[in-house]
């Protein structure tokens, strides 16, 4: 089909009266252009009924509007828009009828068109999105028509939109089989006698493989034509060597081409047991893996691919190998960057089954939904060699009772109707999927604990329990009976926060797959640790790789109640979980898990707040500890300073100006976490990693940056397609970054771009993205910049103290 995109000259407002007799547009109408989120537009307010699960950020009722010439000639044509993804409850009317419809969010959908439209006259698409149910989402969500959207058009005859599916079959150095699938549909009154004609190029254009079927195709007959070609000498997909192919579908009669469709692929095979793992290209691989949320942080939830690309890449840097879409069926436009940069996807379904988790949720609606869902997500993943797992539910209460395990099996089921090449799991929860029986584990585990002197025989509530206890929990008999309904559906068991089950279910379940579908960051050296000695646990996924909004202040570190963890208020917007701030700046906990994972050598230094010294943490399980990388903490000379050390190796130093604070055990025995207790002194604090020979294996330093500062702004070199992200930094004259401070600044853009974020990674921001006028967090601040033509861009920043730094961006 001829594919366009459908994103310009949308009109939008917020809905306030769904009974309206006249169906016009408003005055109050804007001009947008799509992608759009509708929800970050307006600012985080402590009265939001979403609470902290969208960080304070209200829904609503959208109406986007799109008036379409439709020419004389669509008539003999099959004509539809193809939706990405509209969240949430999307409505499509063309000229006031109701022509299609989707409740959950996440999935791509078609509306056929041509039955409402007016030939050779202009036509209104009309799209209302009822987000107004709140709460209606555990995270951030956003609202209205956030990816893009594509008007399709073709002949009568022609191939099926996503009807190309691609299989490896079998593949080595010598040679790989294609099972090429292609779903074609004939509208007309008659037969057709068709060719269909097939072509696989390799990524330099060269022709590798081709094929040409006669087909002739009755009257409104749709039919899927295999054929299966080789590939001589194939470059393999895999992380290391993301190679990609295409394939150039052509259906033609004797009058010429009647359609085409173009499929990029990856030519890799999967294997799976509990002797060898996971293996790709039949070479085991161990997942190290990055759950994620569908924010793109400053711009909300709107889905631009140069912004996908940039946040793949920025993981994969940080030494993830895979991510894990959670808890939603994956963008295509980030599937096209793990495709390109070689990431591994496990990609998901639902949150929710039958049970919702929040008042209005996809709950209501999954019975009747699921399956059409569930197609929509595998035909949109086919192609992608790097969807590898697709996960049937997240932390699904109903998964371990008799009827949940049945839905469990029939979504497993489902995918392995429309796909045999890739692995089912559950991401389940033992915790939640252990349902009425959590009292009787309560009950079990206090009292084994208490008879072994380790708490106190009182204690009674589950969630402090919880606390310190999860391992006893986890692994108590009742969460076994539920794990073994839950698991007996799909192909591996993901475990969320179950680290203890993985020894001793290996044993018990000699053919049991697992993987750590969902893990806390501080247990990344205890949890790497299995993954690496045991062949059935195939990886480890992080929460979180990236930070979010929403959830707010699960990973935020507090000292008094209400400013993180659980208990955050307003104005705590964001998770802070995530290895990388919102932004894509790396925090500690980053470095932490690069050395965990073997591919850093370095050490890595990050000192504990030295005001809060001696002061009680409260953190959630996902707050490792309030580090910041720096050694700049004016006021606090001459107290107690804490310094963490992520270090390779056998041992660690720590000097500070020169002088040695000791050695200490670092690498596997110390969870490649060394804490030192020094004394807080400007200058520099040097880590040093040593082997098991005493040789140096790397270094690192801090200094401490003069409290005269400027603000420098650099633009990332990477980005050169439609945006520009630029860190804002106060820096001190040798190029320190000064870290105890945070100022107020505004931003200022003309020339051919517009400012489509402004802010910093600070989960408690003072403004909403989109004033022009943020606050720095720790020093750092970002601007992203969306092209709006191709001249000059000026940027220019000041502070409220006078200071101002000014950019040229001379786009290519």
């Amino acid at each position: 089909m001829f594919e366009q995109k459908f994103n310009d000259n949308w009109k939008f407002w917020v809905d306030k009266d769904s009974f309206a007799l006249v169906w016009n547009i408003p005055d109050i109408a804007s001009d947008v252009t799509l992608p759009h989120d509708a929800m970050i537009e307006k600012p985080a307010h402590a009265e939001s009924e979403n609470g902290g699960n969208t960080g304070y950020r209200d829904g609503d009722i959208y109406t986007y509007v799109n008036l379409f010439q439709a020419p004389a000639e669509y008539k003999d044509k099959v004509v539809m828009l193809k939706f990405e993804g509209v969240y949430m409850n999307a409505f499509v009317y063309v000229n006031g009828q109701l022509a299609g419809k989707n409740p959950f969010g996440y999935t791509t959908f078609y509306v056929a068109l041509n039955d409402y439209l007016r030939f050779g006259e202009e036509n209104e698409i009309r799209v209302q999105v009822r987000n107004g149910a709140m709460t209606n989402s555990r995270w951030y969500s956003g609202g209205g028509i956030y990816r893009d959207v594509y008007l399709l058009v073709s002949g009568l005859v022609h191939i099926v939109p996503e009807g190309v599916q691609i299989k490896t079959e079998s593949a080595d150095r010598e040679y790989a089989v294609l099972h090429i699938n292609t779903e074609l549909q004939n509208n007309c009154h008659g037969a057709s006698e068709l060719t269909l004609e097939t072509v696989v190029r390799d990524a330099k254009g060269h022709v590798v493989s081709s094929e040409v079927t006669p087909v002739v195709l009755f009257s409104q007959e749709t039919r899927t034509v295999s054929q299966r070609v080789t590939v001589e000498a194939p470059e393999l997909w895999s992380e290391d060597h993301p190679a990609l192919y295409t394939c150039t579908t052509r259906l033609l009669n004797q009058g010429g081409v009647l359609d085409e469709s173009k499929e990029q692929f990856g030519i890799r095979t999967l294997q799976l047991d509990a002797k060898r793992g996971l293996r790709v290209n039949g070479k085991t691989v161990k997942l190290r893996g990055a759950c994620i949320h569908h924010d793109s942080g400053l711009l909300g939830t709107a889905t631009y691919e140069p912004v996908q690309f940039r946040e793949i890449r920025k993981l994969k840097e940080a030494g993830f190998n895979a991510v894990r879409m959670s808890h939603h069926p994956m963008a295509p436009a980030m599937l096209r960057a793990c495709d390109a940069l070689g990431m591994y996807v496990m990609d998901e379904t639902f949150d929710m089954w039958n049970r919702c988790k929040s008042n209005y949720d996809y709950g209501l609606y999954f019975q009747e939904w699921w399956e059409s869902d569930v197609t929509a997500m595998v035909r949109k993943d086919y192609n992608h060699p790097s969807v590898i797992l697709y996960s049937v539910g997240n932390e699904i209460p109903e998964i371990g009772t008799d009827h949940g395990a049945k839905i469990c099996s029939d979504l497993s089921g489902k995918i392995k109707e429309l796909d045999d090449t890739r692995y089912t799991l559950a991401s389940i929860n033992g915790v939640f999927a252990a349902g009425d029986q959590v009292d009787r584990i309560v009950s079990d585990v206090v009292s084994d604990l208490s008879r072994e002197g380790k708490i106190d025989g009182n204690v009674n509530d589950f969630m402090t329990l919880m606390d310190g206890h999860l391992d006893e929990i986890v692994v108590h008999e009742a969460i076994t009976e539920r794990l073994e309904k839950a698991c007996a559906g799909v192909d591996i068991a993901g475990y969320n926060y179950m680290t203890a089950r993985y020894e001793i279910d290996g044993e018990k379940y000699p053919n049991r797959v697992i993987v750590g579908s969902e893990t806390y960051p501080p247990e990344i050296a205890r949890n790497w640790n299995l993954v690496e000695k045991h062949n059935h646990v195939i990886g480890d996924f992080t929460w979180t790789g990236w930070d979010y909004i929403g959830e707010a202040g699960v990973g935020v570190p507090a000292y008094q109640w209400g400013e993180g963890g659980f208990g955050a208020g307003f104005p705590c917007q964001l998770a802070y979980p995530g290895d990388l701030d919102i932004t894509g700046y790396r925090r500690p906990a980053s470095y932490f898990r690069e050395v965990v994972f073997g591919l850093r050598k370095d050490p890595y230094i990050a000192v504990q707040d030295p005001n809060r010294y001696g002061q009680k943490l409260i953190k959630t399980p996902w707050v490792i500890s309030d580090t910041v990388s720096s050694w700049t903490w004016r006021g606090c000379e001459g107290q107690p300073a804490i310094v963490e050390v992520y270090s390779p190796g056998t041992e660690t130093e720590l000097l500070v100006n020169g002088k040695s604070c000791g050695r200490k055990t670092a690498g596997k025995k110390a969870g490649f976490r060394t804490l030192f207790e020094t004394i807080y002194e400007p200058g520099t604090v040097t880590a040093v990693s040593y082997d098991e020979n005493g040789n140096e294996l790397g270094r690192m330093e801090l200094h401490t940056a003069a409290e005269e500062y400027r603000i420098v702004m650099a633009a990332e070199p990477e980005m050169k397609e439609d945006f520009f992200y630029i860190d804002v930094l106060l820096k001190d004259s040798t190029g320190n970054l000064v870290t105890d401070r945070d100022i107020r600044l505004s931003l200022h853009v003309e020339g051919c771009a517009v400012a489509a974020g402004f802010g910093s990674g600070n989960p408690k921001p003072s403004y909403n993205f989109n004033e022009g006028v943020t606050e720095t967090f720790h020093g750092r601040a970002q601007i992203i910049l969306m092209r709006t033509g191709s001249g000059e861009i000026n940027v220019q920043v000041s502070s409220e103290d006078g200071k101002h730094a000014k950019l040229n961006l001379m786009p290519e």
